[in-house]
């Protein structure tokens, strides 16, 4: 019996799906198959290692090269990705709106982050705002918020959320509303925050679809804040039944919306908060090994019956 009709049985007897069995198939006739993502993937990646090139030639060079040449070239940079973003894009629209053309959202990206460049340049060359600069981020946040809804790019709509956490952090620093080691307290109130305002875009129908971005990033920082907390000798067991419950939740949401990436990061950031309590003031080597080694197995175990669920 051959691959492919041992595949047809499996099918035939409902050991596997039809969209397993297409999948699994295509290999063994060698069928032409897409390479779209990982084209995607590698433009995206080159236009970051584009931007990082610039940004450490702007740092390592700009007294040979002028603050003249250095502002113009950002600056020209910038309104050539945006204005090529503005004269081929499509007409806004509350609802998904496609890519015009084939490096639209790469342009969209380059200009982004080389608005970012020309931001941090202009602070540390010329001390414009001082003690205020963090509302460069702030700034940054509110133009890449734009850049998202009007093209409909869920990438710089997390460099708009990730910005913007940067910017909450500090301003909460800056004002005393915090000492540097409680910095979980504007992390989690910031999470709770992008979630609302998700679910409010979502519930108004205004780009349904990035609701998903807003969760993501929400419940990465929630889980995050969450899990630097569990370890401390008074709070500790808080933070851990506070990250336990939520990573209940979440598994179940990931469930019930079918949304296996926020059930599979939900128990490993759960494995690792118990894990921290658990281990805390345990000096035997040989123990610590041995309750990774198997507790490793279960949720290995367990990630892996999420994905086929």
């Amino acid at each position: 019996m051959t691959t492919l009709e041992r595949l047809e049985s499996w099918r035939t007897s409902g050991a596997i799906t039809s969209a397993q069995y297409s999948a699994i198939a295509a290999v063994f006739r060698r069928d032409r198959f897409s390479v779209f993502v990982e084209l995607n993937v590698l433009l995206y990646l080159g236009v970051l290692f584009c931007i990082g090139g610039l940004s450490w030639t702007v740092r390592t060079y700009f007294t040979d090269l002028g603050d003249t040449a250095i502002l113009a070239g950002l600056t020209l940079l910038c309104v050539a990705s945006f204005y090529y973003c503005f004269s081929r894009g499509l007409p806004f629209s509350r609802q998904r709106v496609e890519s015009p053309t084939l490096v639209f959202d790469y342009v969209l990206y380059l200009g982004a982050l080389a608005f970012g460049v020309l931001l941090g340049y202009l602070e540390f060359r010329f001390q414009v705002l001082k003690e205020s600069w963090d509302n460069y981020l702030l700034l940054s946040a509110c133009l890449y918020f734009f850049l998202a809804y009007r093209f409909d790019n869920r990438l710089v709509l997390s460099f708009a959320l990730s910005t913007l956490a940067g910017w909450f952090g500090l301003s909460a620093t800056r004002f005393g509303l915090i000492h540097y080691e409680a910095y979980r307290v504007p992390a989690i109130v910031y999470a709770i925050v992008i979630a609302l305002v998700g679910t409010g875009f979502f519930q108004s129908r205004m780009k349904p679809h990035f609701l998903r971005t807003y969760l993501h990033v929400a419940a990465n920082v929630l889980f995050v804040a969450l899990v630097s907390g569990v370890g401390e000798s008074l709070a500790g067991m808080g933070y851990l039944i506070a990250l336990v419950i939520l990573s209940g939740l979440v598994i179940y949401g990931g469930f019930r919306f079918q949304e296996f990436s926020f059930a599979g990061y939900a128990t490993i950031y759960g494995y690792i908060g118990v894990s921290i309590r658990l281990l805390r003031g345990v000096p035997d080597e040989s123990s610590v090994l041995a309750y990774f080694i198997v507790s490793g197995i279960f949720v290995i175990a367990f990630i892996a019956w999420l994905a086929v669920k």
